[in-house]
């Protein structure tokens, strides 16, 4: 059975999907259930691109082990060599460099000769794996360039010490045909020198089956993001790749090495980590995968459950029993439960949830493992907090206009306000608009229950966009105001956290 290396972007192109840049400690904590996850490299993001993506990826290298950790680079000497010093560190380390070959892109954007980015490509090439063993190159928007130039670039660097060959959909513009073919043709060309990777953008809906079609014909490495997060419409969807390749073992004659019962703990991660909800009917983890609703489907599935599941649940780690803990649980109970979850958090990160944990059991009757990944959310995150939330009151009703007394911790300063609004939630708002002297504009807000019951835990999602900026933020609580309320104090902490990087 041939293997197929994952090469997971959710890092670096996952984190260009609009709003959801990831600091420090939620990139090491994404890196660390990649590691978890099986993933064979993690492109842990752009280290010329700012200083805290080079910080971040430094501290990946350094601290992540289990998988090839890359950084991509530009194929400009001063990315290759800023690329280096912030893998230098891993035990196994990648440069992953670039330049395009498309006439539409070198006429446009690069404003160079066919000639002149073959002989950039090659240098820099070489320039890097002087520098790291394991180098990789892309020529971008590959799909758009013409055969005959194609295979000449690949045959180039590949001379030139390219130990994998990435050939893009940058712009997510083949189909499965001919892709399949444009990678048997550079599989005739190069045979077993390099390694073939593939990188499909989801513009048309056909990254997965355009990655698909790579396997078959030849590669040997397929870059992808979880959840399919990525630039536009997305990436290559890795739970799909990986659980197409184990359910149809008999016709793709290839596997990976992904743990697959990790699959939904780390869906969850990224969608708590970017604020980006996975839509219902998504394929593998989406909340109705594993839902049957139809009369037909469900007296087949109460007599064999393969007559209508191709996957089990259990697969890919989906869990739907209720987590036994309620306000008499001890702290060594909530945190062998943590870890059960696949959260590693610090003593003190530990006794800050546990609190929370306490107050929530409190005014639950039921506890269950969604109602715990939300209350840790903060925790994981680590976002300097320059405003938090002390004390929160509403009063509204049919005849008493909507109003809210906030009293927050500013830097340290505690004040507070008394605010009118429209409604609740626009009383809290403006609250905290008016106490934190911010001008952001609120672009989306989101309500979700997140368990059952009218006791349930509600989640409050927000999108703010300031001087050009977009975040996302998330609060939950038994109360949806006040976690409306969070929600946007944690976007607000975001921004400044954004705004301080630069």
């Amino acid at each position: 059975m041939r293997i197929v290396k994952i090469f997971d972007t959710t890092l670096r192109d996952g984190e260009q999907s609009p709003g959801a840049s990831m600091n420090i400690g939620e990139k090491l904590q994404m890196a660390r259930q990649l590691v978890k996850l099986g993933v064979d490299i993690i492109e842990a993001g752009f280290p010329i691109a700012s200083q805290g993506d080079f910080e971040a990826v430094q501290r990946i290298a350094a601290e992540v082990k289990g998988a090839i950790i890359a950084g991509l680079a530009r194929a400009k000497e001063q990315d290759i060599k800023r690329a280096w010093e912030a893998v230098r560190e891993a035990p196994q380390r990648r440069i992953h460099t670039f330049h395009s070959t498309s006439d539409i892109h070198l006429k446009y954007q690069f404003r160079v000769s066919r000639e002149e980015a073959l002989k950039r490509s090659v240098e820099m090439v070489a320039l890097a794996k002087s520098l790291v063993d394991d180098v990789e190159f892309s020529p971008m928007d590959a799909t758009r360039t013409e055969l005959p130039y194609l295979l000449e670039v690949v045959e180039a660097v590949v001379g030139a010490g390219a130990s994998t060959v990435n050939i893009p959909d940058t712009v997510g513009y083949t189909t499965p045909y001919e892709f399949g073919a444009m990678i048997k043709a550079v599989k005739e060309r190069i045979g077993d020198r390099a390694v073939i990777s593939v990188h499909c953008h989801n513009d048309l809906g056909l990254a997965v089956a355009n990655s698909l079609a790579a396997i078959i014909n030849g590669a040997g490495q397929v870059e992808c993001t979880i959840n399919g997060i990525g630039e536009r419409a997305g990436n290559c969807s890795m739970e799909e790749v990986v659980m197409n390749l184990a359910t149809r073992k008999d016709f793709y004659q290839a596997a990976t090495k992904i743990n697959t019962q990790e699959i939904i703990r780390t869906s969850r991660l990224v969608t708590r980590i970017t604020g980006i909800a996975v839509q219902p009917n998504k394929a593998i983890v989406g909340a109705n995968a594993f839902a049957h609703e139809s009369g037909i489907h469900q007296d087949g599935l109460l007599k064999e459950k393969m007559t209508y599941e191709i996957i089990r649940p259990q697969d890919i780690g989906l869990r739907r029993t209720e987590l036994v803990l309620g306000k008499h649980s001890g702290r060594h109970a909530f945190k062998e439960r943590l870890s059960e979850l696949g959260y590693e958090l610090t003593a003190e990160e530990v006794e800050t949830a546990f609190n929370k944990f306490k107050h929530l059991a409190d005014q639950k009757k039921n506890i269950f493992d969604e109602d715990i990944e939300a209350l840790i959310s903060e925790e994981v995150s680590k976002i300097p907090e320059i405003y938090s939330l002390v004390d929160f009151s509403i009063s509204s009703g049919t005849s008493t206009k909507p109003t809210a007394s906030l009293k927050m911790n500013i830097n340290g300063a505690v004040v507070e306000i008394v605010e009118h609004g429209d409604g609740p939630v626009d009383a809290a708002y403006k609250a905290i608009a008016a106490l934190t002297k911010t001008k952001s504009n609120l672009l989306k807000f989101e309500v979700k229950g997140i368990t059952g019951g009218t006791d349930a835990l509600g989640e409050v999602v927000v999108s703010l966009e300031e001087d050009g900026k977009t975040v996302r933020g998330n609060g939950a609580d038994t109360d949806i105001i006040v976690a409306a309320a969070k929600a946007y104090i944690t976007a607000l902490n975001k921004l400044a956290a954004r705004k301080k990087q630069g």
